[in-house]
């Protein structure tokens, strides 16, 4: 029953809710269900009853079925119903919107309002796009398209020759204008020069294809059968305005330039896009078609990755890491494609390229070696976000090796593309990949590197050689390297080159190889210009620095190991210096910005230098030469006081300040309680406190390394000893010492000599009886050792009050003499003797009662 009905009868209405009451559950259950589907249909109806009840409620609010019939007062309605009515179709209502839109472009043409034009293109070509559909082209679409490209080139050629520019908004629509009519023209060539023949002609005839008819509609079953036939999961790629994408080898080109056009922009799946060019490269027959998807497809990878900390996803890496190594497997059996940064793109997507008369190659735009330092880059991201103490690091560092096939493959591709000068090949590119074929290598063992490179020759095909690195020259990694680093050197400038020769520094100090790293450390000059370059080759330069060290230290040259790590370790930096973890100062304020870069620059986990392995051989080295020294001022305050290790000292003092200590607990309780030892002459104390370190087995030759501790602590522990206790005694047997430091007869002369030539020992060395004489008198009493103290102590006072007079008179020197000037003393008037000594003025002599200033009572005293 009518809706219209039930509300305007009430009878209708009763009469309806008693046969209601006769109707079964069942039949009420089939009816409830049936309203349900037609409720949409119902509230449609009401929406428009109601817009059209809205003007007779407005003039009498008629109710019921009266609303519906017509009155004395509806003679205006009747007038406008007599009146002819004109509809249009949907096909004329867009010629309609397309003249308008060309209307439009027209007015801002005659303005210049190239900005505009600009848009109102981009709805022109949608409107078009809509009316193509149905049949063919429109004319007045092409008619605009060449009226619009002829005043674009109008405009430019104006611009060329007219001083005044446009604004940067006309300019930048005018390009945009320029790029979109190139293309369009490519799909509209055939027409568009069939109207620049005779435009009239052209316009005139009218004859379009009819549409065709429309299909007969299918059924939701039919359609879900044609989807699981189409897909074997169930499942078919449905691109825009629901259409099932088809992908043929004829298509691949227009659906990889629709990808390239959308990527980039705001709400583009990617995992789609990844999708569909898969299954492109599935079709794909010709080697250009490969080439093209393979490249476009890695770069798509590669976009997942592009966020400010999130790494690539590993299903993804490795599927990329194949792709690139399938892309260099169709290039090598494929002499004539060859992929260069230096070749021009190829517009058309309906006909590949073909070989031209006199070329021999085929070049298709992309770089190599930008794939191959991205692969390796998400790698390296990988491993910082993983935690290394899982066995999730252990898996992917797997990866390694599959990366570094893929490196040698490319750097091989690039020595044949260097081998013809016609393609000219950039030497950074080739310069580029050796070096990431070198970051690779030079931190491992040399046992390592032999797998390595074994392995990467196996992924080759015997055909395939090397001209850098040629099959079997190679015998062991000490050669790699040096084969490697003098190709940079002899190519290659900058960063590059800096960066191979610390390669080189790191390989030879990590195989003991001590005084050729040293050797080239000192001829590269690089600590006099590191400073200058990027912060990365910074790092690579403190490791090597760190490097040379340890293994001076695992050659027992103690002095030459304290000194080179003295920059890294003395600044208590190790962390940060190392890019081995981000140190959070107190007091510091760091931006987000810069606290994201300092995490991308930390090396992954299995590139460390063990720290506490450093802070230990650091503080051992320190040990060995501060204690005697501190021995040695000890006894003699007229030396001149010099400290070795600040860091050290401090840790020492600490140590002694202790109420009570207990066994060492970690590294630098060891060393501290050694120390003591060692100071207190008790070197086989020191010897077990030390050889308690756990940390020395991290080393390969661990006993050959405490042996040298063991010999070190016995011949420090002799100086120091003859140092604390030279003055208590007048002769003293060599054979002695020997006994009670367990060294050879020899050895202790030979260290007794070298201290006496040093002028350290006050002695002589009687080798007929084998004795040390020492003599007396040349140690200063306790009154004399306090005086030199205060003499010194004073004319650091002295010269302390000069500076800060100087910097409140702002360098006048004669700014508190009594006499105007005559007795005038520059800074650099008077003669000093020495320091403490009498100081003698300029010109004149001395006045006494303070006529000029003479320092104090303090300075007047020690000058008289």
């Amino acid at each position: 029953m009518s809706r219209f009905f039930r509300s305007g009868d009430d009878s209708s209405t009763e009469s309806s809710s008693e046969e209601e009451e006769l109707y079964s559950e069942e039949e009420e259950e089939e009816e409830e269900e049936q309203d349900e589907s037609e409720e949409e249909d119902e509230d449609e109806d009401e929406e428009e009853s109601e817009e059209e009840s809205s003007s007779d409620e407005e003039g009498g609010k008629k109710s019921g079925a009266a609303r519906f019939l017509r009155g004395d007062d509806s003679e205006s309605e009747e007038s406008d119903d007599d009146a002819p009515k004109t509809l249009k179709s949907a096909k004329d209502k867009q010629i309609a919107e397309l003249e308008s839109t060309i209307d439009t472009i027209e007015k801002r043409q005659k303005i210049g309002d190239w900005g505009a034009i600009s848009v109102e293109f981009d709805k022109l070509n949608r409107q078009a796009s809509k009316i193509s559909e149905r049949g063919q082209t429109p004319k007045l679409y092409i008619k605009a398209l060449v009226e619009l490209e002829d005043a674009m080139n109008e405009t430019i050629t104006k611009q060329k020759v007219t001083p005044k520019k446009m604004n940067a908004t006309s300019a930048r629509g005018l390009n945009a204008v320029k790029q979109k009519i190139k293309k369009l023209k490519q799909d509209y060539q055939s027409q568009v020069d069939s109207y620049r023949e005779d435009p009239l002609d052209f316009l005139a005839s009218d004859e379009e294809e009819e549409a065709p008819a429309p299909k007969p509609k299918k059924s939701k079953a039919d359609v879900y059968v044609d989807q699981v036939d189409d897909d074997q999961e169930g499942f078919a790629t449905v691109g825009k305005g629901g259409k099932t994408l088809q992908f043929t080898p004829e298509s691949i080109f227009k659906h990889l330039r629709g990808i390239l056009e959308s990527r980039g922009k705001k709400n583009t799946d990617r995992i789609e896009q990844i999708k569909i060019m898969e299954k492109l490269h599935e079709v794909a027959v010709t080697p250009y078609q490969q080439i093209k998807v393979l490249l476009t497809l890695v770069s798509a990878r590669f976009d997942l990755g592009s966020g400010g900390s999130a790494s690539m996803p590993l299903e993804h890496w490795k599927a990329a890491e194949k792709e690139i190594s399938t892309l260099f497997e169709v290039l090598e059996s494929n002499k004539d494609y060859v992929v260069i940064e230096n070749a021009e793109e190829w517009d058309d997507d309906e006909k590949p390229p073909t070989l031209q008369p006199g070329e021999k190659y085929i070049k298709i735009p992309g770089s190599v070696v930008s794939y191959v330092e991205r692969l390796d880059d998400e790698l390296t991201r990988s491993l910082q976000s993983i935690d290394p103490h899982t066995s999730e690091y252990i898996e992917r560092l797997t990866d390694e090796g599959s990366l570094y096939n893929v490196i040698f493959r490319g750097l091989l591709y690039y020595e044949t593309l260097a081998k013809d000068p016609s393609l000219q090949t950039p030497q950074d590119s080739l310069n580029r990949i050796v070096m990431r074929r070198l970051e690779h290598v030079y931190f491992k063992p040399a046992q390592v590197v032999k797998i390595l490179e074994t392995d990467a020759w196996k992924s080759v095909p015997s055909n395939v050689d090397s001209t850098i690195t040629p099959r079997g020259s190679i015998s062991d990694a000490t050669n790699l390297l040096n084969v490697l680093c003098n190709y940079l050197f002899t190519n290659s400038e900058g960063i590059i080159r800096a960066r191979a020769m610390l390669c080189q520094i790191y390989f030879l100090a990590l195989h003991d190889e001590y005084y050729k790293a040293r050797d080239m450390m000192l001829m590269s000059h690089l600590q006099e210009s590191i400073n200058s370059f990027d912060v990365l080759t910074q790092i690579l330069y403190n490791r090597t620095l760190v490097q040379v060290g340890l293994c001076a230290f695992r050659k027992g040259l103690v002095y030459e190991a304290q000194n080179t790590l003295q920059e890294i370790c003395g600044s208590g930096r190790q962390k940060e210096l190392l890019a081995q973890g981000v140190m959070i100062q107190r007091y510091a304020q760091v931006s987000p910005e810069q606290e994201r870069l300092e995490k991308q620059r930390q090396l992954p986990f299995h590139m460390h230098i063990n720290l506490e392995l450093l802070e230990c051989v650091y503080l051992t080295c320190s040990m060995l030469l501060e204690i005697p020294l501190l021995a040695q001022t000890g006894s003699s305050p007229d030396i001149k006081k010099r400290i070795i290790s600040k860091t050290y000292r401090r840790m020492l003092e600490y140590h002694e300040r202790q109420i009570f200590t207990g066994p060492p607990e970690n590294t630098r309780d060891h060393v501290m309680q050694a120390s003591r030892a060692l100071a207190a002459g008790e070197w086989k104390k020191a010897t077990n406190f030390i050889h308690s370190i756990k940390i020395w087995d991290l080393m390969t030759n661990t006993d050959e390394i405490k042996a040298m501790l063991s010999k070190q602590i016995q011949e420090e522990g002799l100086r120091t000893y003859l140092f604390t206790y030279a003055p208590f005694y007048d002769t003293l047997a060599v054979t002695t010492l020997s006994s009670m430091f367990e060294l050879e007869d020899r050895k202790v002369s030979a260290i007794v000599s070298k201290m006496i030539s040093h002028e350290e020992l006050a002695a002589a060395l009687d080798q007929v009886a084998s004795t040390i004489i020492f003599r007396k008198g040349v140690e200063l009493s306790r009154l004399q050792s306090l005086a030199l103290t205060l003499s010194d102590k004073s004319a650091q006072l002295i010269e302390t009050n000069e500076r800060t007079l100087e910097q409140r008179t702002q360098g006048t020197a004669n700014a508190f003499d009594r006499r105007g000037g005559q007795n005038q003393r520059g800074r650099g008037g008077g003669q000093r003797g020495g320091r403490g000594g009498a100081r003698t003025g300029g010109t004149g002599q001395r006045q006494a009662g303070g006529t000029q200033f003479t320092g104090g009572v303090l300075g007047g005293a020690v000058r008289g």
